[in-house]
């Protein structure tokens, strides 16, 4: 008998969701479950280098409703394969990584099949939802349906139990986390700082995909002020998304293109080393609509690198740090907002040591995977008594 954790964001396919699953499900039994996850360009190459059972289906989906014939097509076809891996592996449980489109799926399965589900809420998700009455149709009953619902957040468990009238009992808190093994400190590196692009300059970096909610747009409107203050100053974007076409563009209408650095996609390797070498960490995120950050793993991988941190005052970014000790906690609504709360930071070296001093202790002790995978197994009541960091799994 096995678990098909279904789930269109998984490695190589960047993303804190599909990271978030990676870290836990490569630390369990791999006999236990089967993987349903979408296709990527690099997944046969990835897929070359762990042990998991995956199996690459065409999850991406133009929508998440049923309303046009096209989507229902797509959603009858994608339940059919799904159908044939639990006939063959003997599934009795599926676990969804987002409630659209994967838990309409389990829920399907659960009504014509009778396999329970349990749901993984990211915050975001259903809050976009809420903005369309077909989505709410669907996720009202994806959530009524579910055995569990495992949200990344306290905020998140809030938005589900006062905002959906889910019964506090069906919802289960389970941080993402941080492999405090590789997301480590390190001495400042001339050489490597010089490499990225960075040499003398100061540094506020940011990771993650470029979406509107992620408030890259803000902090480039705030450079102007900033740069005022620290004339040096370069923030440095790592991640790619739709927004990156409108961001250079305003980048060049604020006259600061030369304060902005996009470093796109990254290896993991460099990624880490950006993290060790910048001076600020900031996720300057806000709400757009009904978008939210539901918590923000890139936080908790730059203060396991001993950076302090900024988030904006929105979802679940608090949970991440200890606000005033780790990092800051800061409304990032407007450009003012941003410039005044990252200018006073970086003005204060001896504060910001001391926030990085905090941070890496802070983030070993609450949000390492191994304590973390634990969590998650006692959850799913699977005995992982060999589970060490030494056996680990690691995203190449």
């Amino acid at each position: 008998m096995k678990t098909l954790l279904l789930s269109e964001i998984f490695p190589p396919e960047n993303g804190g969701s599909g990271r978030w699953l990676w870290e836990v499900y490569s630390r369990l039994p791999a006999d236990r479950f089967v993987i349903a996850a979408g296709q990527h360009a690099a997944a046969a190459e990835f897929d070359a280098t762990h042990n998991l059972d995956v199996r690459r289906l065409p999850l991406a989906m133009d929508t998440w409703g049923i309303r046009s014939w096209h989507a229902l097509r797509s959603c009858w076809g994608l339940f059919q394969q799904l159908r044939r891996i639990v006939r063959q592996e003997n599934v009795t449980a599926i676990h969804c990584g987002r409630c659209l489109p994967e838990g309409w799926l389990a829920y399907l399965m659960k009504r014509l099949m009778k396999i329970p589900y349990v749901c993984y809420i990211h915050g975001e998700d259903v809050t976009s939802a809420a903005t369309s009455r077909e989505l709410s149709w669907m996720v009202r009953r994806i959530l009524a349906q579910s055995e569990t619902l495992i949200a990344n957040s306290e905020n998140t468990a809030r938005i589900l139990t006062e905002n959906w009238r889910v019964p506090a009992s069906q919802v289960q808190v389970l941080h993402p986390g941080v492999d405090t093994s590789r997301f480590a400190p390190a001495a400042r590196d001339e050489a490597a700082r010089r490499q990225i692009g960075w040499s003398n300059r100061t540094v506020v970096l940011t990771v993650g995909r470029l979406q509107k909610r992620k408030g890259h747009d803000m902090m480039i409107r705030a450079l102007p002020e900033i740069v005022e203050a620290l004339p040096d100053v370069l923030f440095a974007i790592i991640g790619d998304g739709a927004e990156r076409k409108s961001l250079e563009q305003l980048a060049r209408e604020n006259h600061v293109e030369g304060h902005v650095q996009f470093l796109g996609e990254v290896s993991d390797d460099d990624m880490i080393r950006c993290y060790q070498q910048c001076d600020l960490f900031a996720l300057p995120n806000r709400q757009v609509g009904e978008d939210i950050e539901g918590f923000g793993m890139v936080l908790l991988e730059a203060q396991a690198c001993g950076r302090p941190v900024l988030a904006g005052a929105s979802g679940g970014t608090r949970e991440t740090m200890i606000p005033g000790e780790t990092g800051i906690v800061t409304p990032c609504d407007t450009p003012e907002q941003v410039a005044e709360a990252v200018t006073r930071l970086l003005l204060a070296p001896d504060e910001l040591q001391k926030m990085g001093q905090a941070a890496r202790p802070w983030a070993v002790n609450n949000f390492d995977w191994t304590a973390l995978t634990r969590q998650a197994a006692r959850l799913f009541d699977i005995d992982v008594p060999e589970l060490t960091p030494e056996k680990q799994g690691v995203l190449a």
